[in-house]
């Protein structure tokens, strides 16, 4: 197993760019570089390239499940970092605000359905109780309003084709 300071290096230490050459070259062989992708993820019609982010994220919910340390507030720094890393991702994109709407549609996604199994250090605030979930759902809708509307601007500016 690797260390956590290598972990957390990785993920929250390097740019996007170098994690992922450490990724290509599976460097360092003691972590887990498994990933899904970006499967169970919102539409993503205008091909945004969100994998680097979504390797990324896994990377942090595999490290952390397997060093027993998979807790509520480790996966919203997590979740946070993957924002991070799709709005980096944005920058190379001329339709940059459609890309960052469907990356808030994408974060609040991962808080709302993601990482499920992660652990409550203590009964505490860190606890997602009933409120906090009824707000996660409405920022989620929200987000997903914001980014119709960011499309159809960027659409109007041609920025974006327009999809049938």
């Amino acid at each position: 197993m690797a260390s956590i300071s290598i972990v957390d290096h990785l993920l929250f230490g390097v740019p996007l760019t170098e994690f992922t050459a450490h990724r290509n070259r599976k460097d360092p062989s003691t972590v887990d570089w498994s990933s899904d992708g970006c499967t169970s993820s919102p539409d993503n019609p205008f091909c945004f390239s969100y994998l680097p982010a979504c390797y990324r994220h896994d990377f942090g919910y595999q490290n952390y499940r397997i060093q027993e340390r998979f807790t509520k507030d480790a996966k919203a720094k997590i979740d946070l970092n993957f924002k991070k890393d799709l709005y980096f991702q944005c920058q190379a994109v001329p339709a940059t605000q459609a890309c960052q709407r469907l990356a808030d549609v994408y974060y609040t996604a991962v808080r709302l359905f993601g990482g499920g199994d992660a652990r409550i250090r203590a009964l505490s605030a860190d606890s997602t109780g009933p409120d906090e979930q009824r707000d996660l759902v409405k920022a989620y809708q929200d987000t997903i309003v914001a980014y119709n509307e960011a499309v159809k601007e960027a659409q109007e500016q041609g920025l974006l084709p327009v999809l049938d």
